[in-house]
């Protein structure tokens, strides 16, 4: 969920060093320190951060990944496997084994043990973007606060030629781009977008003559970028990338899933691979296409049951995937 805006960080001088006393010796003698019982790797491979560049100022960079260590020679896939078999150990299960029990419970949704990994990302987006993204509430989030901090000069802007036309089936998207013919309409567009990002040398001279960063920042438009961190399990992740990740999704939110999913296949190569088959590359059907496909078997015209047009529009594109 979304946290509120931080306040600013405290100086130095009011926060004086805090002495830390020991434990006492009954409570320190409980703790246990348990070494590792093989050697581990780490699955970042001693990275500080993974980053992959989006656009001209996006990026999308993993931070920190739990687990992150594993026993050498397993990737950490190995702590789904643990927590669906509630084993204490690492086992004496093979790794063919262990795929097959990932790819189980993907495939019948048996989701808890997805949850025992999590992932923390360092993301820069166009504030469009995020508003999009928040909408995905299984998360802890953290944005670049606006109140505290000036928002940067860094703006979203397609190139002429990926101006896109709204799509006349689908209010919420974009549909094929302005053709040579139509460039004028692309080049007033992105005159629109000249005009919005002006309005930055106007919050600046603002904010030097003492409006508050809080009301300053109210007027720049929804292509100025924006950070955050973002820390979600493996479960919730795989439901934000099996959107995101669709050609239905916007071509800018989709370029960050995409950045995302390339992040963390070689951590989880097992539920990745299992995930792109029965979610990215599956096809999943309803009880009305069911009952089409059986009628076809049976000599009908396979058509739809429905007279909605979406219903109809995607019954026909799995057809296409199908090869009929």
């Amino acid at each position: 969920m979304t946290q509120r805006e931080p306040g600013p960080p405290p100086s130095s001088t009011a926060n004086p060093p805090v002495e830390v006393k020991p434990l006492p010796a009954r409570d320190a003698a409980a703790v246990r320190h348990v070494p590792f019982e093989s050697p581990v790797r780490d699955v970042m491979d001693g990275a500080q951060r993974l980053e992959i560049k989006i656009h001209d100022h996006g990026f999308v960079a993993l931070v920190d990944a739990m687990p992150r260590l594993v026993p050498e020679g397993q990737t950490a896939d190995a702590a789904i496997v643990q927590a669906a078999r509630v084993s204490y150990g690492q086992g004496t299960k093979k790794i063919s084994e262990d795929r097959g029990l990932i790819r189980y419970l993907l495939r019948h949704r048996h989701t808890t043990p997805f949850e025992m990994v999590e992932f923390k990302f360092h993301i820069a987006m166009p504030i469009f973007i995020a508003r999009q993204w928040i909408r995905h509430r299984t998360a802890n989030v953290n944005e670049y606060s606006a109140r505290y901090s000036v928002v940067p000069d860094r703006f979203y802007r397609p190139s002429s030629e990926s101006v896109r036309k709204q799509s006349k089936a689908n209010r919420q998207g974009g549909a094929e781009l302005f053709g040579p013919e139509e460039a004028q309409t692309a080049a007033e567009f992105l005159r629109y977008l000249d005009d919005a990002e002006a309005l930055y040398a106007r919050y600046e001279r603002l904010l030097e003559s003492g409006v508050s960063r809080e009301l300053a920042r109210i007027g720049l438009p929804v292509s100025a970028y924006t950070q955050w961190y973002w820390k979600c399990d493996l479960h919730n992740t795989l439901r934000f990338l099996s959107l995101r990740m669709d050609p239905h999704a916007q071509e800018e939110i989709r370029v960050y899933a995409d950045a995302m999913y390339a992040l963390l296949a070689p951590i989880v190569p097992l539920t990745m691979e299992a995930f792109r088959d029965y979610e990215l590359e599956g096809v999943h059907l309803t009880r009305l296409e069911m009952e089409a496909l059986r009628g076809e078997r049976r000599g009908g015209s396979g058509e739809l049951a429905s007279d909605n047009k979406r219903e109809q529009d995607e019954w026909r594109e799995k057809r296409e995937k199908f090869g009929f």
